[in-house]
């Protein structure tokens, strides 16, 4: 019997289109005869659906037209499984669309990769592949992920945020702030949102104004470093558990501007790399970005950032596949952790591929971390049997903790 796994990708997010094609893209590379894929699309309400029709790219041209004709179903746990039940309820029908044996989330962005959709899964008790609540929302909100690295001696560029209420009561002084802690240029970014989407650089104080205004229309919190004016930008992917894990080859993302935008990311081509199958669109999915692979670094630099990035996966106690985005000051030489994505697009699997491991090996990984994580949580005990009950006391006096 074939394991059942249910992909699930879209979300309210400002990287939902990306999400799609990047998990539509992997669903083709599983190993079909021990996995039967079932693809779960939710759409920008936070709402599921099945059909023989979410699994087709191309269905996603009219999304409308799509969740007119697929089931919304509802996660429900049946012992070690989760079944798939048609919303609303019929009588006299059948209204489990399916079950699933293990869950395989491929989406990006707020509200899914930040723990959301990661927190129901655990709740619902299945195995799911990738990084676990805490290590998904520390690694989406970049401020306190530059916390707990520079806490644990992992170099990150310094920073501070600036709260949306806080700027809008007195402008003048958050402009001051920030300009006591930072000479132009600085670069201002949503504390919590991935694919450049809604980051700027200011030179003065009219374009900083401009940036802040900018990135609080995608976050009501944000966060300010010193821009990089000499830099180079290198990510690298890594694989595994806080047990043991493993980095891949190095990239070198080329820009057409000051920093890396979303039209780099998803939206460019390269007449350098090919789809990886005839059915699958590499534009729209971090394989279509323009890069240097391997990057253009020596091989001291390449294994300072290999080494670098495994720890920042084990110190966020990561699982799965994650890829770490570096900046390199050619002034000083100084290499920084600039994020981490808990959920890459592509899931990196170009930067695998580079070090001789294929997508279909990739993706068993991955499978195979989220069992050994299930089976590590199932010896654990996270309750044990009391009498308290039985001492509640509700007629309005104290209680005792004892």
């Amino acid at each position: 019997m074939k394991i059942k796994i249910g992909l699930f990708f879209g979300g309210n997010s400002t990287e939902h289109e990306v999400s799609i094609v990047s998990a539509l893209q992997a669903m083709e590379f599983f190993d079909k005869s021990k996995y039967e894929i079932i693809p779960i699309y939710i759409s920008k309400d936070n709402k599921f659906y099945v059909s023989e029709f979410t699994g087709i790219v191309n269905e996603y041209k009219n999304i409308p037209q799509l969740i007119s004709k697929s089931n919304q179903v509802l996660l429900a746990k049946n012992k070690s499984r989760v079944d798939l039940v048609k919303y609303p309820y019929k009588m006299f029908s059948k209204n489990i669309y399916d079950s699933i044996d293990v869950a395989f989330p491929v989406v990006h962005g707020t509200n899914v990769e930040d723990g959301t959709l990661q927190g129901l899964l655990n709740m619902l008790g299945i195995p799911f592949v990738g990084c676990d609540v805490m290590s998904s929302a520390v690694g989406m909100d970049k401020y306190v992920m530059k916390c707990v690295l520079k806490d644990n001696n992992i170099p990150v560029l310094d920073s501070i945020t600036v709260n949306k209420f806080n700027y809008i009561s007195d402008q003048d002084d958050v402009i001051v702030t920030i300009k006591k802690k930072f000479d132009y240029p600085i670069i201002i970014k949503p504390i919590n949102l991935g694919s450049s989407i809604g980051i700027k650089i200011a030179k003065d104080d009219e374009s900083l104004k401009e940036a802040l205004s900018h990135a609080f229309t995608f976050s009501y919190k944000i966060i300010v470093e010193k821009a990089v004016t000499k830099l180079k930008e290198v990510n690298c992917s890594v694989l595994g558990d806080i047990e043991n894990a493993s980095a891949s080859e190095c990239e070198q993302p080329i820009n057409s501007d000051e920093i890396l935008s979303y039209k780099d990311k998803y939206l460019s081509s390269s007449s350098s790399k090919k789809t990886p199958s005839s059915n699958t669109m590499a534009k729209g999915t971090m394989e279509s970005l323009s890069r240097k692979l391997p990057a253009d670094i020596d091989d001291i630099t390449r294994e300072t950032i290999r080494n670098m990035a495994v720890d920042t996966f084990k110190t966020l106690g990561c699982n799965g596949v994650a890829r770490i985005d570096f900046i390199i000051d050619e002034e000083d030489n100084k290499i920084y952790v600039n994020e981490i994505n808990t959920i890459p697009g592509s899931l990196s699997f170009y930067l695998w591929k580079a070090v001789g491991m294929d997508y279909e090996t990739l993706l068993e990984k991955m499978i195979q971390l989220a069992f050994k994580r299930k089976r590590e949580q199932d010896d654990i005990v996270f309750s044990f049997e009391t009498n308290i009950l039985d001492c509640v006391n509700l007629d309005g006096s104290k209680g005792s903790k004892s």
